[in-house]
């Protein structure tokens, strides 16, 4: 008896599914607006901010190659005796 309504329940569900997709897309389901505002002025802004960023790094680059660069290690008597 048991296996008999089981059998029963999954076959209505099996035809809504299979309804389902003969209907198409049901209307509670709404695509996603998935569109860029406006695509060229985003890349104009990427763009501009990466010659900013090469820019930089030519400054960069100048430091390293000039051989000027200095570096100090901060608090580096605080570590003596500490964990290693």
């Amino acid at each position: 008896m048991k296996t008999t309504r089981l059998l029963t329940v999954v076959i209505v569900l099996q035809g809504l599914i299979l309804l389902g997709q003969w209907l198409g897309n049901p209307s509670y389901i709404q695509a996603a607006p998935a569109q860029i505002p406006d695509g060229g002025s985003q890349r104009n802004q990427m763009i501009d901010e990466l010659k900013t960023l090469n820019g930089k790094m030519e400054k960069l680059i100048g430091i390293l190659e000039s051989g000027k660069l200095e570096v100090r290690v901060a608090g580096a008597d605080d570590n003596k005796g500490g964990r290693r």
